[in-house]
């Protein structure tokens, strides 16, 4: 980090610093990537604080441990965990606490092995992959099986405990999943509860956030909802959200993805007339309404 303009001889400008590292780019696109998640955004910014001002004491001479930086996002799916995750390791290589900006995302089948002698090989290629940066593993409650005798999650566990001490100034951990299994899992292993410093819970989604997040995918694919579309919207939303394995954000992505391929079908079904560019982006409330999700509901 160039600090000419940020240091004088006895005085630092915590607002020069600021600026030279360029995290406030990475904030903003934080606020732009997703809707809501007010309380996490302001974790995050608190953190980021705390490691802006750790970079002014370094330039003054305080030396002082590293902070520890290992995580805990819980929250139920399609809540933001891995895109808050990405904007993280942004902010930690701006401010020069991980040598690479880059995110090995990963789950117990990546580290797990089957048998004797193939977990310890295994966890320790990923964390060789991950080193200078973030390890973020979800749903890491699944390393640990006590109801299984010969499941080796806890030797993956155990590596990662030892890592996570000896490379806390080379290596970030991020575990991630829903939180009423994470509590179960640090209860069940301290030495891991004990090496994370930030648990940051992920609200779920309102409905008004739900439908903000689908206009904005939908806008960054070139496609719009009408006026009806989008009241259709709005109702498909409120009747998806009382359904079961419903998963915030990634059951609005699938919404989208099976209108865009309705419509896709109704125009196909209409090719002996042609197309301006107005009928290729535009969703219609039939393209919305066609899902079995107010199917169900008449049914119902």
């Amino acid at each position: 980090m160039n600090t000419t303009v940020a240091f004088t001889e006895d005085r630092i400008d915590l607002g020069d610093l600021y600026d030279q590292s360029n995290i406030a780019e990475v904030l903003a696109l934080l606020d732009s990537d997703l809707v809501g998640l007010v309380p996490v955004k302001t974790r995050i910014r608190e953190i980021a604080a705390l490691l802006l001002v750790e970079a002014a004491r370094r330039g003054m001479g305080i030396q002082a441990d590293p902070p520890s930086l290992h995580m805990s996002f819980t929250g139920n799916p399609g809540t933001g965990k891995t895109t808050v995750a990405k904007r993280m390791a942004d902010v930690l290589h701006r401010l020069k606490y991980i040598r690479r900006n880059h995110v090995v995302t990963v789950t117990r089948d990546d580290l797990v092995g089957q048998f004797i002698g193939h977990t310890a090989p295994k966890t320790k290629e990923i964390l060789k992959k991950s080193m200078g940066g973030v390890l973020f593993i979800d749903e890491a409650y699944y390393l640990y099986r006590p109801e299984n005798e010969r499941d080796y999650g806890q030797e993956a566990v155990e590596i990662l405990l030892q890592m996570m001490e000896d490379h806390r100034d080379d290596l970030v951990v991020i575990l991630a999943g829903y939180k009423d299994r994470m509590d179960t899992f640090f209860r069940s292993n301290p030495g891991m509860a004990s090496r994370i410093a930030h648990h940051i819970d992920f609200p779920d989604y309102s409905a008004e956030e739900l439908f903000q997040i689908a206009q904005i995918m939908a806008g960054t694919m070139h496609y719009r909802f009408d006026t009806d579309g989008a009241a259709a919207l709005r109702e498909y939303i409120a009747l998806r959200m009382r359904q079961p394995r419903f998963s915030n954000a990634r059951s609005i992505r699938n919404a989208i993805d099976r209108s865009r391929l309705r419509m896709a079908n109704r125009l196909f079904a209409e090719r002996g007339r042609a197309l301006d560019r107005s009928a290729l982006e535009t969703i219609t409330a039939d393209d919305v309404r066609a899902s079995r999700v107010f199917t169900e509901k008449l049914e119902a």
